[in-house]
């Protein structure tokens, strides 16, 4: 039967006993609560992790000490594990998220520890965003080979802000196309959402770079009265919001298309393509640092009063001037 003879006979007992019901509690695995802490030093823990992110372990152990609350720097650790506070930047990602939802003011300790990460981020090539339409990033990605149809590359455009994606397929890469994905599918957007298209961050590919006078992207953005910056050199990271898009789609739709269907045009795939981005941007919860578990679409809908608050705060800086 696979069991000793020892716990055959316990196994009896226990059935004599209290029947079907007690040999199912011995099987059940339960939590052995005698080694967790006390709620009231757990939300202390969590509490000392948003006002001071800095602090380490050891740190909030001896400062917990000193307000009469036990708690050992393993069990800090615990702690921040089962609320995924355990490095620093996910410390300062709840705090960015609490300052967003409840709007607290920040002591210095707070304002210090962001000021840290901000300046950690630029040294890394992050970016900063403030509102839909203030930043958005542009990319290509190839998408590959189709028989009878030729090579498909992708235009891919995300506001930095909501997560909000975009996506169009063309059959080449030049500074034709990446101007044509603007104008058909992005600045009428955010005109019809009553947002100027503020600056557009892309790589120094050919397709997005080159001499105003004959580069059909560069002038596009001059008459568009949009400005235009450029990842830097052998910083792939500084627009990885387009790299991980690209991943996603790939892995979540051109993966799962090429082997459901056959297309024989770029129009086929761009119509189950449009269907598929509809769904991304309406219905999957993203975890941006604006999200907060929120679709893009309604990220960027709540972003708006967000970006007209941030211009009657601005009025007067050329940055921040709508059309």
């Amino acid at each position: 039967m696979g069991y000793s003879r020892d716990s055959f006979y316990r196994f009896k007992e226990l059935y004599e006993q209290g029947g079907e019901i007690a040999l199912q509690e011995i099987s059940r695995r339960k939590p052995v609560i005698k080694n967790r802490v006390e709620e009231h030093i757990e939300q202390a823990v969590v509490g000392m992790a948003i006002d001071n992110p800095a602090l380490g372990q050891v740190r909030v152990s001896n400062e917990l000490r000193k307000k009469g609350i036990l708690v050992s720097p393993g069990g800090v650790r615990s702690i921040w594990l089962r609320h995924d506070m355990e490095t620093f930047q996910k410390r300062l990602k709840a705090l960015s998220a609490k300052v967003e939802q409840e709007g607290i003011i920040l002591d210095e300790n707070q304002v210090a520890a962001l000021e840290k990460a901000k300046e950690e981020k630029q040294a890394h090539g992050e970016i900063e965003t403030y509102y839909p339409g203030f930043l958005v990033a542009q990319d290509t990605y190839y998408v590959g080979h189709i028989k009878g149809v030729g090579h498909i590359y992708q235009q891919t455009v995300i506001d930095t802000y909501s997560k909000i994606g975009f996506a169009k397929l063309y059959d080449r890469k030049n500074a034709l196309v990446a101007a044509d994905m603007l104008n058909d599918r992005i600045v009428p957007f955010f005109e019809q959402h009553d947002l100027k298209l503020m600056r557009m961050l892309t790589d120094r590919g050919t397709e997005y770079c080159g001499n105003r006078e004959n580069h059909e992207y560069e002038l596009y953005l001059a008459v568009e009265d949009i400005d235009h910056s450029k990842i830097k050199a052998k910083s792939p990271q500084t627009n990885g919001i387009c790299e991980r898009f690209n991943r996603t789609v790939q892995n979540e739709f051109y993966a799962i298309a090429f082997r459901k269907k056959i297309y024989t045009s770029i129009e086929q795939l761009q119509t189950d393509l449009d269907a598929w981005m509809n769904s991304y941007n309406t219905q999957r919860t993203h975890s941006g640092k604006y999200c907060f578990g929120k679709t893009p679409m309604q990220t960027f809908i709540e972003g708006i009063a967000v970006a007209r608050k941030y211009k009657l705060q601005n009025r007067g800086n050329n940055k921040t001037e709508w059309r």
